[in-house]
């Protein structure tokens, strides 16, 4: 059994619920420990937009009660542990995963605009988490699609060539490895490039379109080799793309079990955590889950 927790983040909404049967199955593949967490943040017997002074019982909870009655259901589970916490969601749900292997949410809760793709509780647990956040989205509007995993869908990882980052690339192939699902591997490379010049300065060369893309192939083989050692079992391609990386992990997520992204590292004149343009656009438009990996080594 594994020593981390799948911690599934539950409010009641249908959402979160998705997002428990998503952690559900994630646990029982890692034979791990499902924690299903309820961060309170308004008493049960007041409207949500209405905020309360007081400290409610945290003996009672139905969101606890409504997540524990939909798993009674489950011929199979693993074992499970139930905690309900009283504060600021999107505070304390990365402390939670700081002792989890993954935390897993749906992409909106019962607050905020219906208009928002993505709520703030998400965009905060996956910015700040120190473990993998896995985000579950709704389900297109034309569609009902459930993902059933094992249907052959791949596992969608996206890499830069310019930094690559091991922790996305061995979180991908692991959960490829698990699923027992090919993994397919994007590499953009901007396209068509732009150029700034001076008043005065002479225009670079022409630059090769396919010298371009065969030094971007030979980076990101280069990069792959020791995870494709480690996980010789996984199937996996890679694709080396012209233009914008968010458009063709979104367009992939269309026909993917999981898309996998990574957050930016801090940076020395910028040391709050980021997650990088790329990857919040995967998370705000992608069709599939999508699991958004701390940078390795570990922030300081």
């Amino acid at each position: 059994m594994s020593t981390q927790s799948v911690v599934a983040a539950v409010d009641g909404s249908q959402d979160s619920l998705r997002a428990l049967e998503w952690a559900l199955d994630a646990a029982r593949r890692r034979e791990a420990l499902l924690r299903v967490v309820h961060v309170r943040q308004y008493p049960h017997w007041t409207k949500a937009e209405v905020l309360d002074a007081g400290s409610p019982d945290l003996g009672a909870d139905p969101v606890i009660d409504q997540a524990r009655g939909r798993l009674a259901t489950e011929t199979v589970l693993p074992a499970v542990e139930y905690l309900t916490l009283e504060g600021a969601p999107g505070a304390l749900l990365p402390e939670v995963g700081e002792t989890a292997g993954l935390l897993v949410l749906g992409s909106r809760g019962r607050g905020g605009f219906a208009s928002l793709l993505l709520g703030s509780n998400s965009l905060a647990a996956a910015r700040d988490a120190e473990c993998p956040v896995v985000v579950v989205p709704r389900p297109a509007q034309d569609a009902e699609d459930e993902r059933v995993a094992g249907t052959g869908r791949p596992v969608v990882v996206g890499v830069n060539a310019d930094s690559p980052d091991d922790a996305t690339l061995g979180f991908a192939f692991a959960e490829a490895a698990l699923r027992g699902a090919r993994l397919r591997i994007v590499a953009a490379y901007p396209w068509p490039l732009q150029t700034w010049m001076l008043p005065g300065e002479m225009p670079s060369p022409d630059i090769d379109q396919d010298a371009v893309e065969h030094e971007t192939r030979i980076l990101a083989e280069g990069f792959l080799a020791p995870h494709r050692g480690r996980h010789a079992e996984v199937v996996s391609e890679l694709e080396v793309l012209p233009g914008d990386a968010a458009g063709h992990l979104v367009e992939a997520s269309k026909d993917a079990e999981l898309v996998v992204v990574g957050r930016h590292r801090r940076r020395l004149l910028a040391p709050a955590r980021m997650m990088g343009s790329v990857t919040q656009a995967v998370l705000l438009h992608a069709v599939s889950p999508v699991a958004v990996i701390p940078p390795s080594p570990a922030e300081a």
